[in-house]
């Protein structure tokens, strides 16, 4: 006897979301635009002097412009584990967009690894470099250069923050890390040469004006393939509130894993799966059977921040 067959699903085209959620605000991106512009310029030479003279103020002042830039652009992150303070760290974090260097560096002590040609970008290529940022030219042929330049600030005992998809995506997924570019996780650290210390971290943007960010919605925050910057920036200066989820997941050391491309596995998995737990509204539940990486962390205790400020 033939069974039945089961109905057929209609699939509804997504609700259109209200205008003013698209498109913004004309007033509120000129009033954001004005403090941030302000605060920029103000803190430019600030931070260029600190450099310059070798003062620890260089260090610090960067976290202190990401937060105040968190707050302007109405950016609210919840925060999730614990952040490493081990020094060196390696941070392995998923890219969407531009604003990942604010939610970040309003968290973490870091300098990033960009691309090279950021460094020539107007206006964005200076802030980068005043973070003191690794370039790297990232085509094969070239790894070893950036794992050099790498290596010089792990064995400075500076952490650092890679984005190892190579590339920025619209934040729905997680793209395959490549393992070559975590080669610096090979390296021995500090006076008693131990494995340098890993921290996956997902990075989410959830909801705009309290509105889940859906598939529709995801390219007035994410900016990626041949979007052009300004025109991002300042639709996005004109939005509302956005709330984002940044999820510090257990430390770890090449040690646990035995080879590059095992680590790389597992922190490519950390990262995708809290991106998925976030974007679903619901807390990742950590595996009892998981092993304890050594320095791993305390299990994650999520908390509420308001604009991007850490506890």
């Amino acid at each position: 006897m033939a069974l039945p067959r089961p109905p057929r699903l209609k699939l509804l085209p997504p609700e259109d979301p209200p205008p003013e959620l698209v498109l913004g605000s004309t007033y509120r991106a000129i009033f954001r635009a004005i403090p941030y512009i302000l605060c920029t310029l103000v803190l430019i030479p600030v931070q260029a002097f600190a450099i310059a003279i070798g003062w620890s103020l260089a260090q610090r002042l960067p976290i202190f412009y990401h937060r105040i830039c968190c707050r302007i652009m109405g950016m609210h992150v919840t925060i999730r584990g614990h952040r490493s303070r081990a020094h060196p760290t390696l941070f392995i974090a998923n890219h969407s967009s531009y604003l990942d260097i604010m939610v970040l560096g309003s968290l973490v002590p870091a300098s990033f690894v960009a691309k090279a040609e950021i460094a020539g970008w107007p206006f964005f290529g200076t802030l980068a470099k005043l973070q003191r940022s690794v370039f790297v030219d990232r085509q094969r042929q070239n790894t070893h250069l950036q794992r050099d330049e790498m290596q010089k600030r792990i064995d400075d005992g500076e952490n650092l923050i890679l984005f190892p998809e190579g590339t920025s995506d619209d934040g729905t997924t997680v793209k395959p890390f490549r393992s070559a570019l975590l080669s610096v996780a090979e390296r021995r650290v500090g006076p008693g040469q131990t494995p340098l210390t890993l921290q996956p971290v997902s990075v989410a943007y959830t909801r705009l004006n309290g509105v889940p960010l859906g598939i529709g919605l995801r390219p007035l925050v994410a900016w990626y393939g041949d979007m052009e910057l300004a025109p991002h920036l300042g639709r996005f200066l004109g939005l509302g509130d956005i709330e984002v989820v940044v999820e510090f997941h257990p430390t770890v050391t090449i040690e646990s894993f035995g080879s590059r491309k095992a680590l790389t596995d597992h922190c490519f998995r950390e990262v995708a799966s809290g991106v998925a737990a976030a974007l679903s509204g619901r807390p990742q539940a950590l595996p009892a059977s998981a092993p304890a990486p050594l320095g791993a962390m305390p299990a994650p205790v999520a908390r509420q921040l308001p604009s991007g400020v850490p506890s």
